[in-house]
């Protein structure tokens, strides 16, 4: 950290350190309503405005420490916020229907990456990785998606947050294997202790709150009209039950999810909630941006095209997968298709998982790269994805049998908005035309005239 200095002070207090920020709020603020206005997710803007501020944009950010820091604490207070509204019932109904599906989407990750690697030359170790890295999806980005689309707390909503917690509790396992690969001895036991540690906590307290009614904490009727108060205290337990957890040796945001699962069944839970919703709303926004500072507009230039259609065939191949395993488990097929398409992306826990294969030497650097990219590709694609495909949902519904007839149905507006906008086109070339025409029709007649008078003079 940098002294302070007199300058330092004074272009401080001139407020020269306050443009970055807001061309960054400015530029997320405009390209966000920007695609609120073409009808898309708002974060996609978000994601943008990151790539073009970013080190290999426009260079406005430059060192992405803190805003990392900062989308760190987003995920975090995603989860919390996750943990407060969770349903204990609606989720003990389908944990046991989660648990299958997010094994399977592990399962048929680690054989895809196997046999790329196979394919490609690495070694099993950096197909281990690859494997869990496609495996894992987007918590924030599937809950945003989820919540844009009014599914977030229906049936729908509620299978998606089973597995996605899934999978957060199988990020454990995941990165304590992952830096044992860099040479370490491998502690299969500890794995297995951590594991049955994270599972029975989180069976107790579903088991608890099943059972019991609503925890009271204590002086919650002194604070509870203490705006101040409930936010800083809510942030130190989640951000408290995080850092345990992650000095345990599990993910903070495993530790976050335990705690908001607390605060939701307290008496302060419906005055927590409008607390912290505006802070996690704010941090989200910055996790997005994150997520664009880390794609190098360099390396997916030299290498567009298959960046492109990697992170295009690992969204299709997921939401395949995911529909497939969601009606095998007892889904409908409405339910299967949003849920499934929800989480086709790539997740946030993926950049921590390359990034620990990295530091433990066993992911190439050339890979790791790559790894980021497909995975901040997806992640940008995938809203527009969703949006696609939940507009061709029209297909099962319409039993319509061509795509052409799919399309035209689910983009109706738009084709209805086009329709209009030519038939003005069309309706104003017709009126030039006759307006030329009796132009020169008129003109024919006047040198008629002029013609004929001249006749008549000689």
């Amino acid at each position: 950290m940098e002294p302070l200095t007199t300058q330092s002070i004074a272009a401080a207090h001139e407020g020269q350190g306050l443009i970055p920020i807001a061309i960054v709020v400015a530029v997320a603020a405009l390209l966000g309503l920007g695609f609120l206005r073409l009808r898309q997710p708002p974060l996609v803007g978000f994601i943008l405005a990151g790539v073009a501020l970013g080190p290999t944009g426009f260079g406005f950010i430059s060192n992405n420490a803190n805003v990392t820091l900062l989308a760190e604490m987003g995920v975090v207070v995603l989860l919390f916020f996750i943990g407060m509204e969770l349903s204990i019932k609606a989720f003990v109904l389908s944990l046991r229907q989660a648990l299958m599906v997010a094994s399977g989407q592990v399962v048929a990750a680690i054989a895809a990456a196997g046999l790329i690697a196979l394919i490609t030359g690495a070694s099993p170790a950096e197909g281990l990785i690859l494997g869990f890295v496609i495996a894992m999806s987007s918590t924030v980005v599937a809950m945003k998606m989820l919540e844009d689309m009014g599914e977030l707390r229906s049936e729908t909503g509620r299978i998606a947050v089973g597995v996605l917690i899934a999978q957060d509790i199988a990020v454990v396992p995941m990165l304590i294997l992952v830096s044992s690969l860099g040479g370490e001895e491998l502690h299969i036991g500890t794995i297995a202790v951590k594991m049955v540690i994270a599972i029975a906590i989180l069976a107790a307290l579903l088991w608890w709150f099943g059972r019991h009614g609503k925890l009271r904490i204590p002086y919650s009727e002194a604070v509870e009209d203490k705006v101040e108060i409930l936010a800083l205290g809510a942030l130190a337990v989640c951000f408290g039950a995080a850092a345990i957890s992650g000095l345990a040796g599990m993910s903070p945001a495993y530790g976050a999810f335990l705690s908001g699962i607390v605060i939701g069944n307290s008496t302060l839970r419906s005055r927590v909630i409008p607390v912290i919703e505006p802070i996690q709303s704010v941090l989200l926004v910055v996790f997005f941006l994150s997520i664009g500072l880390l794609i190098d507009l360099t390396f997916i230039g030299e290498n567009f095209w298959s960046v492109l259609s990697a992170a295009l065939i690992v969204i299709a191949a997921k939401t395949l997968l995911n529909i497939f395993l969601l009606r095998k488990t007892g889904s409908s097929p409405q339910i299967a298709l949003i849920a499934g398409l929800s989480m086709a992306q790539i997740g946030e826990f993926s950049f921590v998982l390359a990034a620990a294969g990295l530091s433990a030497g066993v992911l190439q650097f050339d890979t790791y790269k790559v790894a980021i990219a497909v995975t901040a590709v997806s992640l940008l694609v995938s809203p527009l994805w969703v949006s696609m495909m939940h507009r061709l949902e029209n297909i099962a519904s319409e039993h319509l049998l061509t795509y052409r007839k799919a399309f035209a149905v689910a983009y109706a507006r738009e084709l209805n908005e086009v329709s209009k906008r030519g038939a003005a086109l069309a309706g104003a070339r017709w009126s030039l035309k006759l307006r030329y025409r009796a132009f020169r029709l008129a003109r024919h007649h006047r040198r008629r005239a002029r013609i004929q008078n001249r006749r008549r003079s000689d």
